[in-house]
């Protein structure tokens, strides 16, 4: 046990304080800021961030809507409409223009003739030929007030106008399921903030998932080789055992895949408490109170499992392959594999509750991706949860045990990459 736990330490320290892995951490760290920063960003070069939208209103056309309007601005909050009104008594072209040029409005409305009492056109004019989408947002639901007041002609009070405009909000509500069998089954709270967060998780599962393991499982097997190809495995057999020098290094990248993920989770989490992302995170309603603990639970079961039953494979193809150039070629089986679990995972997000992904769940080489999606997204009993485990646990001790008597002879086998037959062969002369 203490080579073992050398060989975990010298692994974990070895990967860290190279500069391949700082640079590929650094490197998918910055990904991820810019990615959460995007909305920012456009924000900033569309000029959303400079204040709100001037828009010229005409009071000579239509009067009377352009009153309504002004009433309407000037009742709502301070920074809340995403644009500024500024008065102009006609509709005199050149001087619109000269002071869109000038900078003092970003464009002008103009009301258009109205037709046996119905609500008139309305044309926005600016330097775009588009509205941005904020603005727009903003106009239409100021001139939804504004129309409804047009058409009642003053029969409704402002608060019915208000009642009458606003829309209809559709709260979802999760079934419970009877029994208390459900895994994330609760009572009829509501659920829309809940699946939003739990949704964005298992999505961020899935893709950590699959490059875990591809990042430690190419390192893995790319390791092994390399002490192969340089004659050092003669050299480490002699002190430490296969067997402890396999373990060894399986779990010595598993803490460097755990330390990868601290890292990404501590820069999400930074970027999420940034004060210009707080109001896009309540854009796309996500409450991180409603996170579902039994997603993060079996979660990190399934990842742990997962990524040993896959580590163990690209160790033993490791032990096989004696040329760094050949490793690519090896180890492509494993590596379509996590392919297609990964792309069944994402694929099924849509529709957790499709045969494929209930399949795909007891297979042990998707079910770390599938069985996720289906506690995240799905409606998934425990019972159905805990079989996905006790195959997985099945599944690894097989291939683990396949994998250290591949790795036993493997790694004494050198030239071009054995065939089952040699290797059968090379475990009976070698009594393994």
């Amino acid at each position: 046990m203490s080579k073992m736990s050398t060989v975990i330490g010298f692994t974990f320290l070895n990967k860290v304080k190279a500069k391949s892995f700082t640079i590929t951490t650094l490197v998918l760290a910055l990904l991820v800021t810019i990615g959460m920063n995007v909305p920012y960003f456009i924000d900033r070069f569309t000029g959303n961030d400079d204040g709100p939208t001037v828009i010229g209103l005409i009071q000579s056309n239509q009067p009377e809507l352009a009153n309504s309007l002004k009433a309407y601005r000037e009742k709502q909050q301070p920074g809340t409409t995403g644009f500024a009104l500024v008065e102009y008594e006609q509709a005199d072209e050149q001087v619109l223009r000269n002071d869109m040029e000038n900078g003092k409005i970003d464009g002008y409305l103009q009301f258009g003739d109205s037709k046996e009492g119905a609500f008139p056109s309305v044309t926005y004019i600016s330097k775009k030929d588009s509205i941005p989408q904020g603005l727009q947002t903003s106009l239409q639901a100021a001139l939804q007030s504004v129309k409804a007041e047009y058409i009642t002609k003053g029969t409704l009070s402002d608060e019915q106008i208000a009642a009458l405009t606003s829309p209809v909000q559709i709260e979802a509500m999760k079934q419970a399921v009877s029994g208390g069998d459900g895994a994330g089954s609760g009572e009829g709270a509501t659920a829309e903030k809940a699946a939003t967060i739990n949704y964005v998780i298992v999505y961020v599962l899935v893709i950590l998932f699959f490059m875990t393991i591809m990042m430690t499982g190419n390192m893995i097997a790319a390791e092994v080789t390399a002490e192969k190809s340089s004659r050092i495995m003669e050299i480490l057999i002699t002190s430490v055992s296969p067997l402890a020098q396999m373990f060894g290094k399986i779990i010595g990248m598993f803490f460097i895949g755990l330390f990868q993920i601290a890292i990404f989770a501590a820069v999400i989490a930074i970027n999420v408490s940034l004060p210009h992302n707080r109001p896009v995170l309540a854009g796309f309603n996500m409450d991180l109170s409603q996170i579902n603990i039994e997603v993060l639970v079996f979660g990190l079961i399934f990842y742990i499992l997962g990524y040993f039953l896959y580590a163990t494979l690209f160790a033993a193809i490791g032990s096989l392959v004696s040329r760094t150039e050949e490793l690519g070629q090896a180890i492509m089986p494993i590596t379509m594999l996590s392919l297609a679990a990964f792309y069944i995972g994402i694929f099924s997000l849509a529709a957790p509750n499709s045969t494929l992904l209930k399949v795909s769940s007891y297979i042990p080489f998707f079910s770390p991706v599938s069985m996720i999606v289906r506690i995240g997204v799905g409606d998934t009993p425990v019972w159905e949860i805990l079989i996905s485990i006790v195959i997985l646990v099945v599944a690894i001790l097989i291939f683990g045990w396949l994998s250290a008597k591949i790795y036993r002879t493997g790694v004494l086998l050198y030239g071009k990459r054995p065939t089952f037959k040699e290797l059968r062969k090379a475990m009976k002369a070698y009594k393994i």
